[in-house]
């Protein structure tokens, strides 16, 4: 029980918000009901109303209850928030409006002047030959484009106050949230036999029984993503995402591969402030950023083990942009990341440490990046570097190290080419090397064993052609080459990564055509071909046609 003084006041402080706050609100138009806090208010009403009614017949000094008291400073902080959000409703349709206006108004004066333009040829012709007349002088088409951008962006700005009435993402703080993905669906063809018949990276060796094709379908690349919008903090604005696949493997049910296993791609938080940006997270390798585009491989990026390096790794990055000039800029990064090294799980449930992390020092990276527009598109061209100590037992040290140079270059307004090279040594984690930083002539727990880590060189280059903004064309090619005489020297061995230890080549190469009849909705199909090589054996290859549709939230 709780005294009656304060009882009374509780009850009238809530009937006041809840009968003269709630007009008050609708009369904005900004918020039409209390949202999520409104049947808590009620809720406590009569929580209030039953305690000073049991009250009214006991002892006046009966002892306050903590947990009625709690639940009061809890109603008055939930009560705070509901109005700090009000307020922040009222001020984006307040603004919202004002653009609303002052479009109108801007409209409305450009059709009085092109009326009165129009008015005023069709004398001035009179006069200057009366014999034939003259019909009405049409807009300019700068003027009738002008038109239709305000007419758009008025469209545009009625839409986004429209939305505030509409129901949003929420989260327990009073930040926004944007709720984003794609649902994909693959349908897929294949000839030969591949580590992974829907999104495939090598071709597996033969054996006897198999029918050497298959044909299935599959939503597990289909993606979730949210991002949060957090406060400024030292002059920085703050972010947050995270971004989910459903191919983190299956569970062991009937027909489980159609019930893929939900998998953390990237997490990260950003502060950005005007030039520069510190970024932690996990993310893609910064200094590997491109990859070809495809929608037939998205769980892992096209030509994975084919010359793209790549990996969402665990690291804290800084970057700072520097402008050249008007239409170019310079981009220089460099963090520290999870040193790992591509080795196997050995627990389901415990982190054991990996190679790098033995050491006990972080994986290095940098990268540098020039930019200029061209064609009214961005130019870029990137050099970056890696390096990783890495720790093999009983003191075998060795240095994992890459240098990368990247490039996006549109050749026209249509035609842009890209691509990644790289040359470096146990970069198993990046999948470079077909996914293998050593090779062992036996278990690594036995001190006696050799182990040689693994010199490769890669990359991939693509062609893009863009006819009309919903179209596009790309065909590209992939190439991963560890040097044979690290193969050749342990070929009877095995791998860090449980790969096949005699890999010699991988290549991939595919055509796509990527059809987009509105920005959320796209249709694809694509060819793959696909020719690995072991070492003194007959190369091996494979083809896939994949058809895809998709749509994007």
């Amino acid at each position: 029980m709780i005294g009656e003084r304060p009882v009374r006041s509780l009850y009238r402080m809530n009937r006041k918000l809840s009968l003269a706050e709630a007009p008050v609100l609708d009369r904005t138009g900004s918020l039409r009901k209390l949202g999520k806090y409104g049947w808590r208010v009620f809720a406590f009403s009569l929580l209030a109303t039953f305690c000073w009614a049991q009250d009214s017949g006991s002892a006046p000094q009966a002892a306050p209850n903590d947990a009625v008291l709690s639940a009061v400073h809890d109603l008055q902080e939930q009560v705070r928030q509901l109005r700090e959000a009000v307020v922040e409703i009222r001020s984006e349709a307040a603004q919202y409006r004002a653009e609303t206006v002052a479009l109108r108004q801007e409209l409305q004066q450009t059709r009085a002047e092109l009326m009165a333009a129009d008015g005023a040829a069709p004398e001035a012709a009179k006069l200057a030959n009366p014999p034939q007349g003259a019909a009405p002088v049409s807009a300019t088409p700068s003027t009738e484009d002008r038109i239709t951008r305000l007419e758009e962006d008025t469209q545009l700005l009625s839409a986004k106050v429209d939305e505030q009435y509409q129901t949003k993402v929420e989260s327990a703080s009073k930040f926004r949230v944007r709720l984003s993905g794609i649902v994909l669906m693959n349908l897929f063809s294949n000839r030969g036999i591949f580590d992974s018949q829907d999104f495939p990276s090598l071709v597996a060796a033969p054996y006897s029984g198999n029918p050497h094709g298959s044909f299935g379908a599959t939503l597990r690349q289909s993606e979730i993503g949210l991002e949060v919008f957090g406060p400024r903090l030292a002059g920085a604005s703050t972010r947050g995402d995270v971004h989910l696949d459903f191919a983190g493997g299956f569970p062991s049910i009937p027909n489980g591969v159609t019930s893929g296993i939900s998998r953390l791609r990237t997490a990260t938080i950003h502060l950005d402030w005007q030039k520069t940006s510190i970024v932690a997270g996990q993310d893609e390798a910064f200094f590997t950023p491109l990859s070809p585009t495809s929608f037939a491989s998205i769980a892992v990026p096209a030509f994975n083990y084919a010359g793209n390096l790549w990996e969402w790794v665990p690291q804290v990055r800084l970057e700072h942009r520097f402008a050249l000039t008007a239409n170019s800029d310079l981009l220089l990064q460099g963090g520290i990341l999870d040193n790992l090294t591509g080795d196997l799980p050995v627990s389901q449930w415990g982190n054991i440490p990996q190679a790098g992390e033995r050491t006990g020092q972080p994986a290095y990276a940098t990268r540098i990046a020039w930019s200029h527009q061209l064609f009214g598109q961005p130019m870029t061209v990137g050099a970056g570097g890696y390096y990783s100590r890495q720790d093999w037992w009983f003191d075998r040290y060795l240095d994992g190290w890459a240098g990368t140079a990247d490039w996006d270059i549109p050749l026209s307004s249509r035609f842009t080419v890209s691509g990644e090279f790289y040359r470096g040594k146990a970069l198993g984690t990046l999948g470079g090397g077909i996914g293998r930083s050593v090779i062992l002539t036996g278990p690594i727990i036995n001190p006696s064993v050799q182990i040689r880590g693994l010199n490769s060189l890669g990359g991939w280059s693509q062609l893009k052609f863009r006819p009309t903004g919903k179209l596009e064309f790309n065909a590209a090619f992939g190439l991963d080459n560890p040097l044979a005489e690290n193969i050749r020297a342990l070929s009877k061995g095995q791998s860090n990564s449980g790969l096949a230890s005699n890999l010699k080549q991988n290549r991939s190469s595919f055509g796509n055509v990527i059809y987009r009849p509105h920005q959320n909705l796209l249709f694809s199909a694509q060819y793959n071909h696909l020719r690995t090589s072991p070492l003194d054996l007959v190369s091996r290859t494979g083809e896939q046609v994949n058809l895809m549709m998709g749509i994007l939230f």
